[in-house]
């Protein structure tokens, strides 16, 4: 008899446990993930990205340092740029977004990454989520799923995101972010997510990030050389090419084309210089680190964007253009390549 109740109160224990482990609602994960920001002294991931938001798919390799008190370093590595990474920086000092290749940075007073939907930040993901009070939830075999919307400042044709964590570590898993059709345009693939309470304020400084630039991506000597193609943008919003000059300077041709309709804007393109090592090249912008649909993040200041992609230096001015509209004809360069 005794042998029966100790094996009935153990099926009821079991069935218990089991029954607790299944019913986890939406609050009972996002409480979960609440703590293990909290608890985490830092942590240190990779991710793969795939943005299809072009007409050619854009892969990039991340590399994201997070140290609690709001420190961040994010690397992004295009595999289709030769000329090396950006590596966006935050610290008590700023925003930076850092070019290594060309030892240049733009400093920025800005309160990236809260701001804007970030798909491989631990914490970005955790504020949509709250931030969403219609955000869906369902639990998979091996994954906990939220459906929520986006907050993309600069992007509002990304409205929606599944987010997946894993059901054992609450670790990031992958991230995929839809259209208003839910075609599925970003993939974020996380891999390595493990804590790191060793990280230390030296480690997103400035300088020494930069100094780390010869070892982490090889400089293609980029002195002498001209600019191989002139780019032209697919999104003008009715303007029209009016005209197109080529100015000679001290470090090759610059070329400046002004583009006139309902709303003008002028773009420059020129090579980008490589600044000596001893003169680093640093702007401080009183305005917004901004990220194109292809990954890349510019500088916007006073209806000016300016950004380095595959060892050109771009620039769009606009009196007319809104700040979302600068980005969708900067975003659009990339895609219409001709032959100058």
């Amino acid at each position: 008899m005794q042998r029966r109740f100790l094996i009935l109160l153990f099926s009821l224990f079991v069935l218990g446990a089991l029954t607790a482990c299944g019913s986890q609602s939406k609050e009972d994960v996002v409480k979960k993930l609440e703590k293990q920001s909290e608890e985490m002294a830092g942590y240190k991931t990779e991710a793969n990205m795939k943005m299809r938001t072009g007409k050619e798919e854009q892969k990039y390799n991340i590399q994201v340092w997070h140290k609690k008190d709001d420190f961040y370093r994010v690397k992004l590595q295009n595999d289709q740029d030769e000329k090396g990474s950006q590596i966006i920086l935050k610290n008590d000092s700023g925003v930076y977004v850092l070019t290594p290749a060309l030892n240049k940075s733009f400093k920025f007073q800005s309160e990236w990454p809260q701001n804007t939907s970030q798909p491989y930040l631990y914490a970005s993901l955790l504020n949509d989520i709250k931030a969403d009070p219609d955000a869906e939830f369902n639990a998979s075999e091996n994954y906990f799923v939220f459906k929520t919307k986006t907050n993309y400042q600069n992007n509002k044709t990304l409205p929606f995101q599944e987010i997946y964590f894993d059901k054992k570590t609450y670790h990031p898993v992958m991230v995929k972010v839809f259209d208003q059709d839910m075609n599925a345009l970003v993939e974020v693939q996380f891999a390595n997510f493990s804590k790191d309470d060793s990280m230390k304020k030296e480690d997103f400084d400035v300088d020494k990030n930069m100094a780390m630039a010869p070892t982490e991506a090889p400089v293609a000597n980029m002195e002498g050389e001209e600019l191989e193609e002139v780019l032209y943008p697919q999104e003008t919003f009715g303007a029209e090419l009016a005209d197109e000059r080529e100015v000679k300077t001290d470090e090759g041709k610059r070329f400046i084309m002004t583009y006139a309709g309902d709303k003008d804007f002028t773009l420059v393109q020129e090579k980008a210089e490589v600044q000596a090592a001893s003169a680093q090249y640093s702007v401080q912008v009183n305005g917004e680190p901004v990220q194109l649909w292809d990954g890349v993040f510019a500088a916007y200041e006073h209806n000016r964007l300016e950004w380095n992609h595959n060892g050109t230096t771009y620039q769009l001015a606009s009196n007319e253009l809104t700040q979302d509209e600068m980005v969708a004809v900067a975003s659009s360069i990339n895609t219409a390549a001709m032959v100058k």
